[in-house]
């Protein structure tokens, strides 16, 4: 079980990478001058393949939580609360591929500033599913 626990924390570690890197993208497709088509498609570019690349890694990293938590048989209030922060966590992925697609298609109405703070989310979730994982606080 250390090397399914090791594999899980590697990609775990690798998408969470992901997932503050591509909102950081996405505040810079926001300051993009409108005439300025080559920085788009660049930036557009490196947003497609990263969200591409981070799909594995958040399959592995749940899939190997997954056989964790069968295998070790964790419960508790603890547990239900880091469950409902992976959720989020899900959600926030498909909602950084969803804002790409609006960046595609010239649809983007948020401002850089606006993007700054959606990119602190994925900090605020790995801070509070680290604290549940280690303290176990209920």
């Amino acid at each position: 079980m250390l090397w399914v626990k090791s594999l899980h924390i590697i990609f775990v570690t690798s998408w969470f990478a992901g997932l503050f890197y591509l909102p950081r993208i996405l505040v810079n497709l926001a300051m993009v001058e409108p005439d300025s088509t080559a920085e788009r498609a660049r930036l557009l570019l490196m947003a497609r393949k990263l969200y591409r690349f981070m799909m594995p890694l958040m399959l592995l990293a749940l899939g190997f939580g997954l056989w964790l938590w069968l295998g070790y048989g964790i419960g508790g209030a603890w547990m239900h609360a880091k469950l409902a922060l992976v959720i989020l966590l899900i959600g926030y992925h498909h909602l950084c591929g969803a804002m790409i697609k609006r960046f595609e298609r010239g649809e983007n109405r948020r401002s850089h500033i606006w993007y700054r703070w959606f990119n602190e989310a994925p900090v605020l979730l790995l801070v509070a599913v680290v604290l549940l994982v280690v303290v176990k606080p209920f």
